[in-house]
């Protein structure tokens, strides 16, 4: 009995081992994909799209709480990546870790579904995942910034706001795309992959044409979006989303297209309000379509259930156990 037990707790340790391990991994690696797009807002360098806070949230959503530990050794192998670390670190890992915690508790205390098909599943997400729970991540990395001395105080409101919404667009962007891949249960048909494929060759010209070209017209991104949300709901539109936030990134990055000419922190401002409406708009006209269409499908095995009782119950009131004419006629085109 005493080596049963010893087996299952060194598989228990080697599970927990290997989970902390993958969680920490993919943290590491969307941080630094993140870091290739920054700006820097008044001598603080962030990023618009900051994917490790959506990567936690996820990897909490998924595998429970107990993988936080993940969570921090990423934080931790990121913030050692960009440079040697100061008196700061402890703050940033309780800041990192802290966030997507919160997001966490606050979902589960509403009973938020990965599969985000409810409407209250996506304002959840929103309001709860994204701009509530972020809001401590993004406080206790700058208040530790700013006692560490390496940011301004008196710039603490600019660098505080573009770290929040930072976060939030991860949460926003990152999250759903990977709740939809781990709800994937079978790939879709052939006719919708060729529908697939033709919207990709659409977003792939009209996205550089409205966030890269001097015509500064982002809004061509929106009848895109409607396009993706109507035809294939939550997966294609959050991925349809993410590819574009992306693209207006590097531009704002670049100072090309849309947000040439403007000031560092005017093309903070129109890039995160961009993303942001994006974002919003993606998930949460995605839900409800997901919503209404499971709603109809619920009315329709509803109808089919009840017919199948009605049939039934008038088999059995029929005089002498004998079916209506209906049925029997049924029955004999059945039998031919």
């Amino acid at each position: 009995m005493a080596g049963v037990v010893g087996n299952q707790e060194l598989r228990r340790g080697a599970f927990f081992a290997l989970r902390t391990l993958a969680v920490a991994t993919c943290y590491f690696a969307a941080g630094r994909l993140g870091l290739l797009c920054r700006l820097t807002v008044e001598g603080a360098v962030f990023t618009p799209i900051y994917p490790p806070t959506g990567v936690a949230l996820a990897c909490l959503l998924v595998l429970g709480l107990g993988c936080w530990p993940g969570v921090t050794l990423g934080a931790l192998l990121l913030v050692l990546s960009i440079g040697p670390p100061g008196p700061d670190l402890l703050g940033i890992l309780v800041g990192n870790t802290a966030g997507p915690v919160c997001a966490f508790v606050l979902l589960r205390r509403v009973g938020f579904r990965t599969d985000l098909s409810r409407l209250r599943d996506g304002l959840a997400l929103v309001f709860l995942g994204a701009l509530a729970a972020m809001l401590v991540s993004s406080t206790v990395d700058v208040v530790t910034l700013v006692l560490a001395g390496k940011l301004d105080a008196t710039h603490f409101w600019p660098i505080w706001l573009a770290w929040w919404v930072g976060d939030a667009m991860g949460v926003l962007l990152v999250t759903p795309v990977l709740l939809v891949l781990f709800e994937t249960r079978r790939p879709p048909s052939t006719a919708r992959w060729k529908e697939a494929l033709a919207l990709v060759v659409v977003a792939a010209g009209l996205v550089p044409l409205a966030t890269l070209s001097s015509l500064s017209a982002l809004f061509l991104a929106y009848p895109l979006l409607v396009w993706v949300a109507l035809r294939f709901r939550l997966a294609g539109s959050v991925l349809c989303a993410l590819f574009t936030s992306v693209v207006a990134a590097v531009a704002a990055t670049d100072g090309v297209g849309a947000f040439a000419h403007l000031s560092p922190v005017e093309v903070m401002l129109k890039l995160q309000l961009f993303n942001g409406s994006l974002a919003l708009t993606a998930l949460l006209l995605s839900v409800v379509i997901t919503e209404q269409h499971n709603t109809r499908r619920s009315v329709a095995e509803a109808c089919k259930e009840l017919a199948e009782a009605l049939e039934h119950l008038s088999v059995h009131e029929s005089p002498a156990g004998r079916a209506p004419p209906q049925a029997e006629r049924r029955r004999e085109r059945g039998a031919r």
